[in-house]
């Protein structure tokens, strides 16, 4: 069926040997409701296809069966994929938010947690945290899983009958593997406490842009990471968008990663006299 959805979330990209490269892609419904597209090939997309966050997209969506969270959506057919338009960020995000405030924003963690391990589980979430106390980054592997990457290499010795040689090549292309690990620490309504993994697009191409700007210093980049991130703590409105990863959805202590930061400027108070 044709659907129209706002791309709220496009995640960094991981490897899968059953898909390849992943790009896990979300957004809201025009009544607010949250959908997951998975799997969709980004980089394996048209040109004119590759869509970026907060554009209005349409596109031909099916519940996606071998998936047990409910927001996700397969595409049955990948030339449906549409562009419409992008909302810009005037007047502090009004357009944006427009559509954000139409579903739940929740401020209570247990009832998100509890709601992802029930029967009629919710694996997609607008979150409100009471406060950012920290934002943590912490060194990981370098280099893509070394088994997977031999599994992909094979495929593509192995040409698909509806694939040209150029278009599995452009398919299997790999974006360098992030070699931190990027997470906000903060506390619900409750006083709650959590860290979680931030792992959004944005964040990784900020510390490549960062790590460009500074000649290669990785640490000065990681620096200037965490300087914006707790900016946006500071000085916006923030909202989280939560998503859960299918091997741990339904039964993790919290099956919960952030997949993305909405930061518009907080407004001032004003009275009325």
């Amino acid at each position: 069926m044709l659907t129209k959805v706002l791309i709220s979330v496009k995640t960094y990209p991981t490897l899968s040997t059953k898909y390849n490269e992943l790009v896990c892609t979300a957004g809201f419904l025009e009544n607010g409701d949250w959908v997951r597209i998975y799997p969709l090939p980004f980089r394996g997309l048209e040109q004119d296809q590759k869509y970026k966050k907060w554009q209005w997209v349409e596109l031909d969506l099916e519940r996606n069966t071998s998936d047990v969270r409910p927001e996700s959506y397969k595409v049955l057919n990948l030339e449906s994929l549409k562009i419409i338009v992008q909302l810009d960020t005037k007047q502090n995000w009004f357009k944006r938010k427009e559509i954000v405030n139409k579903g739940n924003i929740y401020d209570d963690l247990n009832v998100l947690i509890k709601k992802a391990n029930t029967e009629n589980s919710l694996s997609l979430a607008t979150f409100k945290p009471a406060k950012i106390l920290d934002f943590m980054v912490k060194e990981v592997d370098r280099e893509w899983n070394a088994e997977k990457l031999a599994t992909l290499q094979a495929k593509s010795q192995q040409l698909s009958l509806f694939q040209t040689q150029d278009e599995v090549k452009r398919e299997l292309e790999l974006v360098d593997k992030l070699p931190y690990k990027f997470s906000y620490k903060f506390e619900d309504i409750n006083g709650k406490q959590s860290t979680l993994m931030i792992e959004d697009w944005e964040i990784g191409a900020l510390y490549w842009n960062c790590l460009q700007n500074c000649v290669g210093d990785e640490q000065k980049a990681v620096q200037q990471v965490k300087e914006k991130y707790l900016g946006f703590a500071k000085d916006c409105d923030i909202l989280l968008f939560l998503g859960t990863t299918l091997r741990f959805h339904g039964r993790a202590k919290n099956p919960f990663v952030i997949i993305g930061v909405f930061y518009p400027k907080i407004e001032p108070q004003t009275g009325l006299f």
